[in-house]
């Protein structure tokens, strides 16, 4: 019997944590691609850059069913859970392989819309990942972008060091190549690949129920705040023993704070192919 919906799949069998199966069950088509979903119609083929464990995936191929979704990404162990999820959904039109963002294994004009959610931010090359998104669109085709703006992330209350942490993860995604700040920049790099009529949109993210807050400390506390990537900030200079402990310590105070949220920011464009 097919299960009505990806919250009902268990992640845990594929290695995720219960925060990070916490994270993916917020992130939806509804919720995360909701400036794509009214340009979207029942017959349309559409490419998935960067669809991960296809939590998203699937609900745009719920829109353009009897159309096809595939979905892409450079990780086999993302590609095999989202295969497993839509097995357990009896869902048959999506489909999920490797690909490279800057060199995709499609035809020229094979797409009428091309997705992504936080995927530019973290490729150096954003010409090149454009200019394949342009060339896998039929001419009209759209293109759907969902980008953090890490600057106008925060943590409340900060207790005057939480923002240091916004900094050291920027800096981190900046040293790696990435774009930390992408959602700002997207209409300007839609319109230099080409695309037109760009409509550009923003988004906060929100975490502030109990459960919510856990999730956001065990993140901090489990990754973020981890030996390795720390370590890893020390190495880039993105932080110093000191700053780390003073972040590990505000976040403990922060989780018990009745007033305690967190947002992310997030930049939405869509745009068109000549």
């Amino acid at each position: 019997m097919a299960q009505e919906n990806p919250a009902d799949f268990d992640y845990t069998i594929m290695g995720y944590s219960e925060e990070m199966m916490q994270s993916l069950l917020r992130r939806t088509a509804e919720t995360n691609a909701a400036h794509l979903l009214p340009h979207l119609r029942p017959g349309l083929r559409v490419l998935d850059v960067g669809s991960g464990p296809g939590n998203i995936t699937v609900g745009l191929a719920e829109t353009v069913a009897p159309g096809i979704v595939y979905g892409i990404d450079t990780e086999q162990s993302q590609v095999e859970l989202a295969q497993a999820v839509t097995a357990s959904l009896q869902q048959e039109n999506a489909t999920f392989q490797i690909g490279d963002a800057t060199s995709l294994p499609f035809e020229d004009g094979f797409f009428d819309a091309v997705h992504c959610h936080d995927v530019l931010m973290h490729i150096p090359d954003t010409r090149a990942v454009l200019a394949e998104a342009m060339r896998v669109l039929k001419p009209g085709g759209v293109i759907s972008c969902r980008e953090m703006i890490t600057s106008s992330s925060f943590t409340h209350p900060d207790f005057g060091v939480i923002g240091k942490a916004w900094e050291m993860f920027g800096d981190l995604i900046a040293t790696d190549g990435g774009h930390p700040e992408m959602g700002k920049d997207l209409k300007v790099h839609l319109r230099d690949a080409g695309f037109t009529g760009a409509r550009i949109s923003g988004a906060f993210e929100v975490y502030s129920t109990p459960e919510e807050i856990d999730f956001i400390y065990g993140v901090a506390l489990n990754w973020f705040l981890s030996q390795e990537m720390t370590e890893i900030a020390l190495e880039y200079g993105a932080s110093t023993v000191e700053l780390a402990q003073a972040i590990r310590v505000a976040y403990a105070r922060w989780k018990d704070e009745p007033g305690a949220l967190c947002a992310l920011a997030f930049g939405t464009a869509v745009a068109w192919k000549p």
